[in-house]
């Protein structure tokens, strides 16, 4: 039925797709053919030509990709498509569990069907052009089998805790299903790189020698102690270079991929450590974690007064109310909400990430942290000059060139 919310959720959806496509071409009015002055000593006039055109690639290939997605999703709310597979499901069962994770893999396995052309695209074509690609067809193929059953398994654990939650206690379903999410969460933040992390990749520890030994000696003088040192395997998929930590307490690693050891030198491989250091030391990632935690709670908490309104399982070409009809349409007019949210979070971590650098400098790191940061940019392609906009309406990192700038600021007396 094409009642009020209907063409809300059209215009909702219309101006999501209106506005991305507004920070693309604000995006591509900052790109310049001739290479820019604060680009000098981060790329050469070649490299720079390159970087250029690697990001028109992906600018083309993302407008196409997000028009096709724009249109598809625009047919199925014109047609009544999930109303359609609503109805459909109901032939064959009646449990409101049940029905909801067999909408909802059914969704997810059609959406990784869709996306298996344009994840082939961007891999074989676009990161095999410049040189990134280092993915065999078979890791392509493993990896899209395991990514697809994972995501299943986090959907049917994710989409029965609400569900349940909802047939037990009704309106107040949502404090019950935050408390089964953030416990989720929690563990699977805790055995991320034990039971997640080696579906993918294969991690060993770092031998001893002279890094292993200058990352320890560097975690003893800044009082964080830390045995679990682990390299990956990145350069199976890519030529990119990475490095995090994971895990709390004994969980607590170091990871490293490969790439960033044959990149780096030891003291800029420990600039980069004592920036993810400087995180921990802060707490950081416990702040992200209540973050996530809280705006979790608040969009539950504001699912659970939309959820029972009929007309958004008719608007979506429903023929009774139902709970995942429902959890689409809210999904649709959240979008803004959950913008503003991310501005917030956003801005939080651009603050962190300066912190960070400056907890590298506090230690005498700086200039080797920009050093590290300037070779992953120039050989990851990386654009250096996004739009203001841009930064601030996406970005949960500063640019290279904002850090820079930042460190010249801070060693000013």
């Amino acid at each position: 039925m094409r009642n009020v919310y209907f063409y809300v959720f059209i215009l909702f959806h219309a101006a999501g797709f209106i506005w991305e496509q507004i920070l693309s071409y604000l995006n591509r009015t900052r790109m310049n053919p001739r290479m820019p002055k604060e680009a000098e000593g981060i790329y050469d006039p070649a490299e720079y030509a390159k970087q250029q055109e690697y990001q028109k690639e992906n600018d083309r290939f993302a407008t196409f990709s997000e028009s096709l997605s724009f249109l598809l999703g625009i047919t199925i709310l014109w047609f009544g498509g999930l109303g359609g597979l609503d109805a459909l499901l109901r032939k064959y069962t009646d449990s409101p569990v049940a029905l909801a994770l067999m909408f909802f893999w059914t969704i997810s396995a059609l959406i990784w069907v869709l996306q298996i052309p344009f994840s082939w695209y961007d891999t074989f074509v676009i990161e095999q052009k410049f040189g990134f690609n280092t993915t065999t067809p078979w890791t392509f193929a493993a990896d899209l089998v395991k990514g697809l059953f994972l995501n299943l398994l986090l959907v049917g654990l994710i989409v029965s805790a609400i569900v349940s939650a909802y047939t037990w206690t009704g309106r107040w379903f949502w404090l019950l299903a935050w408390g089964a999410i953030a416990l989720l969460g929690l563990i699977l933040t805790f055995f991320f790189s034990e039971w997640i992390v080696p579906l993918f990749n294969k991690q060993t520890p770092l031998e001893e020698g002279e890094l292993r030994s200058a990352i320890e000696a560097f975690a003893e003088k800044a009082s964080f102690p830390i045995r679990n040192i682990y390299v990956i395997d990145g350069s199976k998929r890519s030529t990119k270079s990475n490095a995090y930590f994971t895990g709390f307490g004994k969980k607590k690693r170091i990871v490293l991929y490969d790439t960033l050891i044959g990149d780096l030198s030891a003291e800029e491989i420990v600039a980069v450590l004592a920036h993810e250091i400087g995180h921990c030391k802060m707490k950081h990632a416990i702040y992200g974690i209540v973050l996530s935690l809280a705006t979790i709670g608040f969009i539950l908490g504001a699912m659970s007064l939309f959820l029972e309104i009929p007309e958004f399982s008719q608007a979506l070409g429903g023929t009774s109310p139902s709970f995942h009809l429902g959890l689409c349409g809210f999904s649709i007019l959240y979008g803004p909400l959950f913008t503003i949210l991310d501005l917030v979070k956003n801005r939080i971590y651009r603050g962190q990430e300066y912190a960070a650098d400056g907890f590298a400098a506090s230690h005498g790191l700086g200039g080797a942290l920009i050093s590290a940061l300037k070779k992953i940019s120039s050989k990851s392609l990386v654009n250096l000059t996004p739009h203001p906009l841009v930064i601030f309406w996406s970005c949960s990192h500063p640019t290279l060139l904002q850090r820079m700038a930042q460190q010249r600021v801070n060693k000013t007396p």
